[in-house]
């Protein structure tokens, strides 16, 4: 078996010395890894008592066409999700094209103008300044006359509570905690932290909406933010709950008044959940999220992998390769752009999709700084499967996430460390 595994290894073109270095690092991950699949495992539970208590069959699979009225397989399908989340209501549909375009749905679903936005935890995800209205843009909740506020975290990561509570007004409607780090080093936030922040927050505004940005930590953890106080929980079908199959789409799970909202501001008002048809979406969406618990559980694993292979190398990682995981991505600060371009060529050419493409640094839309993608994926965009990113600025970290199966996740890694060596950027420990 060693010889053969060498035989292939080789003919990919992953070297002798990097392969033995990684089967070293992957030697002391062995207890780590049990965490993953027993987190894996509880919400595989979930996943398939909600599929039975909805009693899905093949029925589900058909889809509908033009207006969509009478859907049974979408109204399956959001009885699942809102079962998972343990939620009122669920709005799943084709026609949200992102995690961004959820988020704006459920804000621009649920505030009024004169209304304010807090986030207790600094700046949000570089897409949202032109939602919020930090950037000029049509459209925005600033024009509409909402106003925004942040509180930034503590030198140590930590919330200021005092600048919380002093920042909760009579104008405070909504809060919105970002689950995820997005594009800065601090870290990715616990469903532990979470349930405490909002317990916080209830003790000074009880009627606040309580939104969480979920992107990247669906199943994650055993918990989701809505079973510990969260009144929504925003994402993409593209990352985790899709399990790589869904091939478009995003949700919004939460209290029924908040749903509504968000569903009139997708389709109409007088028409919301009501409409919009799945056309040939259904089989995907429910075959991904039944899959999903393992998908992500593979996605975890690989970024524990990572972390451990590139602190060994002595770069600082974000999080560390025993810190507990709430999401999927893992962030490494490469310290110059070259590194950061050549991690992501590495990625790029263990695709199974566009292998062939040499990924640049170029300007995206709702981004501020040229961004370089790595993502040779199945569904266009998919950051569930093996993917890497980062925008062009110091101190140029690497954002790197997803993989449909473990072993594809680990060869990814390998391959960064390869192409990284040929380079001249590192050098393999004997």
């Amino acid at each position: 078996m060693a010889d053969i595994y060498k035989t292939y290894t080789k003919e990919f073109g992953i070297d002798e010395e990097v392969c033995r270095f990684c089967e070293e690092i992957l030697s002391g991950l062995a207890g780590t890894f049990v965490e993953a699949d027993r987190v894996a495992e509880v919400c595989q539970l979930k996943v398939l008592a909600a599929f039975k208590r909805a009693k899905i069959s093949d029925a589900h699979f058909a889809g509908t066409t033009g207006y969509g009225y009478d859907d049974i397989g979408r109204d399956a399908l959001e009885a699942v999700y809102a079962d998972i989340f343990r939620t009122e209501d669920a709005l799943v549909r084709p026609q949200i094209v992102s995690g961004t375009h959820a988020i704006n749905l459920a804000l621009s679903g649920n505030l009024r103008p004169g209304d304010e936005l807090l986030s207790p935890a600094g700046a949000l995800y570089d897409t949202m300044d032109q939602i919020i209205g930090i950037r000029d843009c049509p459209g925005s909740l600033k024009e509409y006359g909402i106003s925004y506020r942040q509180v930034n975290l503590l030198p140590d990561n930590s919330f200021d509570y005092d600048g919380i509570r002093n920042a909760i007004n009579e104008k405070t409607k909504l809060v919105t905690i970002q689950r995820s780090r997005g594009y800065s080093s601090r870290p990715s936030f616990t469903i532990e932290k979470i349930e405490e922040l909002i317990g916080f927050i209830r003790g000074i505004k009880p009627e606040v909406i309580i939104m969480v940005d979920n992107c990247y930590g669906e199943f994650a953890q055993m918990r989701e933010p809505t079973e510990v106080g969260a009144d929504m929980v925003v994402g993409s079908l593209i990352k985790n709950p899709g399990g790589s199959i869904a091939p478009c789409g995003g949700y919004i799970a939460g209290k029924k008044s908040c749903v509504e909202n968000a569903a009139y501001r997708l389709t109409s008002p007088g028409l919301g959940k009501e409409t919009g048809a799945t056309l040939y979406s259904m089989k995907s969406f429910l075959q991904g999220l039944f899959m999903a618990p393992t998908v992500v559980s593979s996605a975890l694993k690989g970024a524990i992998f990572a972390a451990a292979c590139y602190e060994r190398l002595g770069y600082k990682t974000f999080p560390k390769s025993d810190e507990k995981r709430t999401d999927i991505i893992q962030a490494v600060e490469m310290k110059t752009p070259e590194a950061l371009l050549k991690f992501c060529e590495g990625i790029q050419a263990a695709s199974p999709v566009d292998s062939f493409v040499t990924p640049v640094a170029d300007d995206m839309p709702g981004y501020e700084d040229k961004v370089v993608m790595a993502a040779g994926a199945f569904i266009q965009g998919a950051s569930i499967e093996l993917s890497a990113d980062g925008p062009l600025r110091e101190p140029y970290n690497v954002y790197f996430q997803g993989g449909i199966t473990w072993p594809h996740v680990k060869i990814g890694i390998m391959n960064t460390l390869q192409t990284l060596k040929e380079a001249g950027l590192v050098k393999i420990p004997l």
